[in-house]
């Protein structure tokens, strides 16, 4: 049997144009897979129209290939691929795992965000409704050893409850997509922020479910602002600057304790990544921080 490939990847939404820690994601991601001689792929996760900015998937392709961040393949858009995600909750369907839930985003609060399963039982139709998925009370404990924070677990049905896979305007929600997607594209290694550390459990009950693959997981510390927010989009995190691409990645390199001497700041980016794929290693991570602040002026 031949060893897996590795294959990673960046899955930004186009919310905004890229800023240091989304910078800081997508480099660890790249050096992960490139140091393993595997590929590197491009996720545009544009389902959200309401929340996307005109302009702003190109404008973050262009600020990855400015920093020499060059995928492989052709970008996965998500907007073309709702007939696989429609497959994918058809299938669940089928097994008997899917309801749909007419409670409001109201409700939810009060139930403190964690759902407390009263749709279940009325076999209400899809009209004004969200899909929900069944989280089995005897198969609800999901654990996995991340790369970087190490052992992690989670009690679906207490810490999260029957989640959503279609929202009530019909959109799919981002724990399906990502699965679909991350089989569909054969991922084996997911490096992403912390902030997505608790969707992760979501994610492997999804591809138990569906019988899918597992992938590895690593998520990485948070980027802070210096009021201790992470730099988000919502957060009015600053654009990375054109023209200051070679430093961007040192002092991402820095940021991401690759330890990269001070004269390769000054070097061109091609030869910025040359070193850092050489001397990437994620374990410099481990036991570390999970949230860090920024470097100053970003």
């Amino acid at each position: 049997m031949s060893a897996r490939i590795n294959i990673g990847r960046f899955a930004p939404s186009p919310t905004g144009p890229l800023h240091f820690g989304s910078l800081a994601s997508a480099l660890a991601s790249y050096l992960q897979a490139h140091q393993c001689n595997g590929q590197w792929l491009v996720r545009m996760e544009d389902l959200d129209p309401p929340r996307e900015v005109s302009g702003a998937s190109d404008q973050i392709l262009q600020q990855l290939d400015n920093h020499g961040l060059h995928w492989d393949g052709s970008v996965l858009y998500q907007s073309t691929r709702l007939e696989s995600y429609r497959e994918a909750l058809e299938s669940l369907t089928d097994l008997g795992l899917v309801y749909h839930c007419q409670c409001n985003r109201q409700r939810i609060t009060t139930l403190g965000g964690i759902y407390d399963g009263h749709c279940r039982d009325l076999q209400l139709g899809k009209t004004d409704s969200a899909a929900r998925l069944i989280i089995d009370d005897n198969n609800a404990a999901i654990s996995f050893v991340d790369q970087i924070i190490g052992d992690y677990q989670q009690q679906l049905s207490i810490d999260v409850g029957d989640f959503v896979l279609q929202r009530r305007d019909q959109l799919f929600s981002y724990q399906l997509a990502v699965v679909v997607d991350d089989q569909f594209q054969s991922v084996s290694h997911v490096m992403r922020g912390a902030d997505l550390l608790d969707s992760t459990p979501r994610q492997i009950y999804l591809q138990q479910s569906l019988g899918y693959r597992q992938p590895e997981y690593a998520h990485l510390p948070l980027a802070l602002n210096s009021e201790g927010q992470k730099l988000s989009k919502q957060n009015h995190a600053a654009s990375l600057l054109a023209g200051r691409e070679s430093y961007n990645l040192w002092q991402a390199l820095t940021w991401l304790r690759q330890e990269p001497p001070q004269e390769l700041q000054y070097h061109s980016v091609d030869e910025i990544l040359v070193w850092a794929v050489s001397h990437w290693d994620s374990r410099r991570l481990v036991n570390q921080p999970e949230n860090t602040t920024a470097p100053l002026g970003y």
